[in-house]
């Protein structure tokens, strides 16, 4: 009896979903809080927050918004392409754009071309196109001349597509000794990118592959138009409810189903943590001079009860179902995907005036990237607080005091 090339390619693609996840990220626990150094001899770089002329408490000003500083890796001459690489989206904007990532270091260095990926959710059939989502137009302009792309998924029998597993961060060295030989011979591979840890720091070198990395991670994915107008309505409706702080408001990634896997509701303990409860952010805040009526903004799509030991603290504690607009509701809320719930917490945790990360993990890491890129370093990694107050400064993320994550590569 023939085999159906489809049938055999989806078998494929099923039994390395399942290694993937078997291999999944292993979250690494938040960097040790550095307090931030200070030289009365020296004025204080733009890249950390300063505080605001005039005001009292916690919030900060903003730093200079950063310049991308890497060259656009054009090719010089029209290359033909030598065949085609194809990968999905998965798990997230955070893992979306080290995905990008990775395909387009790849597909440039085998000088193939990079087909539009579809988005996959944790469930069976659960997909959407790429432009249900993000920006398309922007994706291809972004990439012109970098890399060739098109939009449609190519008819390729299994035969000659290879399923090809690729380390986030990948590197020139890695392709060229573990994917070459199997395009060549293929002439078509199918990407899928693994987390072995959380790495978003830059190298102590900087590498050719990095200013294609910086693009492919900074330049290319942005919302589609009724997305980034959802988004941008849930800000202003914060802002709006921030009048007594000028319009200002924290965003703490604070997701219920993780933090209970990971048994965070329970307090106390010692050591090194990788998430925090509701009632250890409320204090956490509290002890750094936030006041009661500060407008906060939490990840958890609807309210869960577990989220009143913060509310009781901060009574403007506000989900995505508070606050989106009625419309929106059913498309964004009430699909069957939370994809769009997890866009749409990318972007305002990534533009809002303070982010709190109560877990540690890729979503922190690329959210702190977007952050430093636009100025926005007033990035807050919880710890316990000894005694009944504490200076924010000290509990500014490392990423910025050392000027160590990777987007410090990519802009200046």
């Amino acid at each position: 009896m023939a085999v159906d090339p489809r049938q055999v390619l989806a078998g494929v693609l099923t039994v390395t979903m399942f290694v993937m996840l078997g291999d999944m990220i292993k979250r690494d626990h938040f960097d040790t809080v550095q307090p931030a150094i200070h030289d009365s001899n020296k004025v204080v770089e733009h890249t950390i927050a300063s505080v605001a002329k005039g005001a009292d408490g916690p919030w900060k000003e903003d730093g200079l918004t950063l310049k991308p500083c890497w060259k656009k890796p054009v090719f010089e001459e029209a290359v033909e392409s030598l065949g085609y690489v194809t990968f999905s989206l998965t798990n997230g904007p955070e893992y979306h754009v080290s995905q990008i990532a990775d395909a387009v270091v790849v597909a440039r260095q085998l000088r193939a071309t990079l087909v539009i990926p579809d988005i996959r959710g944790s469930e069976p059939g659960d997909r959407r196109n790429f432009d249900d989502v993000y920006d398309v137009d922007k994706f291809i302009t972004s990439l012109d001349g970098v890399v060739k792309v098109v939009k449609s998924q190519p008819k390729i029998s299994a035969r000659n597509l290879a399923v090809v597993k690729v380390p986030n961060r990948v590197t020139e060295e890695y392709v060229a000794d573990n994917i070459e030989s199997v395009f060549k011979t293929k002439g078509n591979i199918r990407l899928v990118t693994y987390f072995p840890s959380v790495n978003m720091k830059k190298d102590k070198e900087k590498t050719d592959t990095d200013s294609v990395a910086c693009l492919a991670m900074f330049g290319t994915l942005e919302p589609q138009t009724e997305v980034r107008e959802v988004v941008d309505s849930m800000i202003d409706r914060l802002k709006t409810l921030s009048k007594k702080s000028n319009g200002q408001f924290v965003a703490i990634d604070l997701r219920v189903d993780i933090l209970e896997k990971k048994g965070c509701h329970k307090n106390g303990g010692s050591g090194s943590k990788s998430c925090y409860s509701p009632q250890d952010i409320a204090f956490f805040l509290k002890k750094l001079g936030f006041e009661k009526d500060t407008t906060v903004y939490v990840t958890q799509t609807k309210w869960h009860s577990s989220l009143d030991a913060l509310k009781d603290f901060f009574p403007k504690t506000y989900t995505k179902e508070s606050i989106m607009p009625m419309e929106n509701k059913d498309k964004f809320l009430n699909s069957d995907t939370t994809e769009f719930e997890k866009v749409i917490d990318y972007y305002i945790c990534s533009e809002s005036d303070v982010f709190v990360p109560a877990i540690s993990g890729l979503f922190y890491a690329n959210v702190a990237g977007k952050r430093i890129a636009s100025g926005k370093t007033q990035i807050l990694v919880p710890a316990d607080i000894p005694g009944s107050t504490a200076a924010p400064e000290e509990f500014i993320s490392s990423y910025v005091t050392k000027k160590n994550h990777f987007a410090y590569s990519c802009f200046c």
